[in-house]
């Protein structure tokens, strides 16, 4: 399809199609420039009639340093502004010079080109390569390209604008990217229109090899640059220096510039980033930095909205993350996991840890995501993730996750020690089944424990609990980590019960007295008194039967805090006010999975002299009590490098091997699809707000 070209400046010879300005109504203005047009004032005039900035002088300007700066797009006469500049370009091409110089380019127009040679003028000059732009002076460059009239695609060099016609210089079939429609080539593309792009259809009619170094693009630094200073690099011909006309083209960030010399017919096409396939590589290096990330595209889409920097929209975001993102995460993840379990299955037994956590609170949940740790190593081993349709119901989650768990984990061979939980009954059961070690976490009884005092506390008669509820949590971990039986942590449990009273002397042969010294107290009132309603409430809760059993379990080695700091970590990737779509949830906990970790067991921060970094802390549940904790080093990110270099090293090449982990996945039905889904004018005729008055 040929170009469109709606108007053009009236001025003989000038032929410029932006910054376009039409001629004013007041009659004396307008005479003024119809005289400087055409020597005089015709009687008729037509409607397309427009002169172009460059005719008028600086002063002849509202806006001319906002435009300039970046703050402005389009510049704004005066109210008697006119005319008064013949042609810009004859100074400079009488000097042989460029009439103006942009900073963002480095280096200037040559003075003298050679109109019989096939070279650009850049190869004639000295070869390097400057970071202000993105082309090179070398005839090799993936920034400038043209197309010869068998409509194939040369690149890296011109054509012969010599003898070579116009209609061989273009392009029979214009880009897909093309502004189709628009009256001039402008930048102002709405995100409407940015919707149709699909990345699975070519994006120019022109495709760049396969083979080309993606590793070393996407590590390439990348600026900001405004419109107008990088359509300045293409207003002049670098031939004979005249006016040229400029089509710009965009697709999400990518850019595409023809620009064509009316005068002596040179013809260039530049790009913006290099094009694998039907892919812009920056678009998709936008989508794998958001996703890779954890970062949310709506939050970075606002950001750019507010700078007017053009992006990519939602849909390209979520093509790009179906068809190259989440095989690349998938594909990862599993090749990690499997050379931890191939390291462990020939080694001991490992102790574990096991949690669920949900994607919202309450039994309401649809999603649960069950963890297994080898706390020795603080490292993830798997990640199973439920729906709650799968299983009946938000309460049947935890123990499907744990059943998923413990059979990949077999099937790989790891041998498991025991597993550390929390307190949940279905999975109490299901490990006694399967006859498999279970401690509890001690922190999940604690706060139970503490929970159960702080109501005691208040009763007016038994204000002497206030006074001993941190020595009977402190009670729970040392009675925890000093025994080795079962046997000895229920008598050190019970022992408590004569301690509150200050009696030290026990009848259990596991532990017949305490292990403190022996002192006389000077405030006989701490101490709980006989036959009293604080020592029957306090007895009461720390020896009931549930009590004793879970002592009996309490973790004496590893606890589960791990596991809830990784919980916190999946917040920074699937945040519970978010709703993902299954393979999505999936990815998101998987790549909190490789971040944890990287980064699980890195070292404490120290200061330049060696000393060990704290941090203070003041939690809310302690009310005003401190405590302190080693503030570690810095987060790594290696694991996102590790999948940039991937998916533009393997992945965007051929993708379809790696989809083969996906189409493995069992997705389930959605929760909706259950129900009947009535059509949208029936649930439409149906809808009426609860606050309506009058009718029934």
């Amino acid at each position: 399809m040929p170009l469109k070209i709606a108007k053009v400046c009236a001025v003989p010879g000038c032929g410029r199609t932006q910054s376009l300005h039409s001629l004013p109504s007041e009659p004396n203005i307008r005479k003024e420039w119809l005289k400087f047009v055409y020597n005089e004032v015709p009687a008729r005039v037509g409607k397309s009639f427009s002169v172009c900035s460059l005719h008028f002088s600086p002063e002849s300007f509202v806006n001319k340093t906002q435009v300039d700066s970046g703050f402005a797009t389009r510049l704004r006469l005066i109210n008697n502004a006119v005319p008064t500049i013949l042609d810009p370009t004859e100074t400079a091409h009488q000097s042989n010079v460029p009439t103006k110089q942009d900073v963002a380019c480095q280096t200037d127009t040559p003075k003298c080109t050679s109109h019989s040679t096939q070279l650009s003028f850049g190869t004639l000059g000295p070869k390097f390569r400057s970071k202000g732009t993105q082309t090179e002076a070398a005839v090799k460059s993936v920034g400038v390209s043209t197309t010869t009239s068998a409509e194939t695609f040369q690149p890296f060099v011109l054509p012969h604008f010599t003898s070579t016609p116009l209609k061989d210089l273009r392009p029979t079939k214009r880009a897909r990217l093309e502004l189709e429609g628009e009256e001039t080539d402008s930048f102002e593309v709405t995100d409407q229109h940015d919707t149709t792009y699909e990345p699975a259809e070519s994006v120019t009619t022109v495709t760049e090899s396969s083979q080309l170094q993606c590793t070393s693009t996407q590590e390439d630094a990348k600026y900001i640059v405004f419109e107008n200073c990088l359509l300045q690099l293409f207003d002049t011909c670098p031939v004979c220096l005249r006016r040229c006309n400029v089509w710009p083209r965009r697709k999400g960030t990518f850019v595409a510039i023809d620009q064509l010399c009316p005068h002596c017919q040179y013809f260039r096409q530049w790009k913006s980033q290099p094009v694998v396939g039907s892919t812009p590589l920056g678009n998709l290096q936008l989508s794998a930095a958001i996703y890779f990330t954890g970062g949310s595209f709506f939050q970075l889409q606002k950001i750019f909205q507010t700078m007017r920097v053009r992006s990519i929209t939602h849909r390209t975001f979520r093509k790009h993350a179906s068809m190259y993102l989440e095989p690349a995460i998938i594909y990862t993840w599993k090749k990690e996991q499997e050379e931890v379990l191939q390291e462990l299955s020939q080694g001991d037994k490992v102790i574990v840890g096991g949690d669920m956590r949900a994607d919202s609170p309450g039994h309401s949940a649809k999603y649960g995501s069950y963890t297994v740790m080898d706390l020795k190593n603080n490292i993830i081993l798997d990640m199973q993730l439920v729906q709650s349709n799968e299983v009946g119901g938000s309460y049947h989650m935890e123990k499907e996750g744990l059943k998923r768990s413990l059979e990949f984990l077999e099937a790989r061979g790891v041998k498991i020690d025991c597993i550390v939980t929390d307190r949940h009954t279905q999975i109490q059961k299901f490990l006694r089944d399967r006859k498999v070690t279970q401690f509890y976490d001690v922190l999940h009884l604690e706060k139970g424990l503490s929970k159960k005092l702080e109501v005691i506390a208040k009763d007016k008669d038994c204000q002497v609990v206030k006074k001993w509820q941190r020595s009977i949590r402190n009670h729970v971990y040392w009675t925890a980590a000093s025994s080795k039986t079962a046997e000895e942590r229920v008598a050190k449990w019970l022992s408590m019960v004569n301690h509150i009273q200050d009696v030290h002397v026990h009848d259990t042969p596991a532990f017949p007295r305490c292990e403190h010294a022996t002192h006389v107290s000077k405030d006989p009132t701490k101490w709980f008194q006989p036959a009293t309603k604080a020592l029957y409430t306090v007895e009461k809760l720390l020896t009931n039967k549930r009590m004793l059993k879970d002592v009996e379990k309490l973790s004496p080695h590893f606890q589960t805090s791990s596991l809830e700091a990784f919980h916190s970590v999946i917040l920074r990737f699937a945040p519970k006010n978010v709703v993902y779509p299954y393979i999505g949830m999936l990815c998101r906990l998987y790549l909190a999975c490789m971040h944890f970790n990287e980064n699980s067991n890195r070292p404490q921060a120290k200061t330049k002299t060696g000393k060990p970094v704290y941090r203070l802390l003041f939690p809310k549940a302690k009310k005003g009590e401190y405590s302190t904790r080693p503030l570690k080093t810095q987060a790594t990110y290696c694991y996102v490098y590790r999948l940039m270099d991937f998916l533009f090293e393997k992945v965007i090449l051929d993708p379809v091997p790696y989809m083969e982990e996906i189409h493995k996945i069992k997705v389930p039905e959605t929760l909706s699809s259950q129900y009947e889904r009535p059509s949208m004018e029936e649930a439409i005729s149906r809808h009426k707000s609860r606050f309506s008055q009058g009718e029934a």
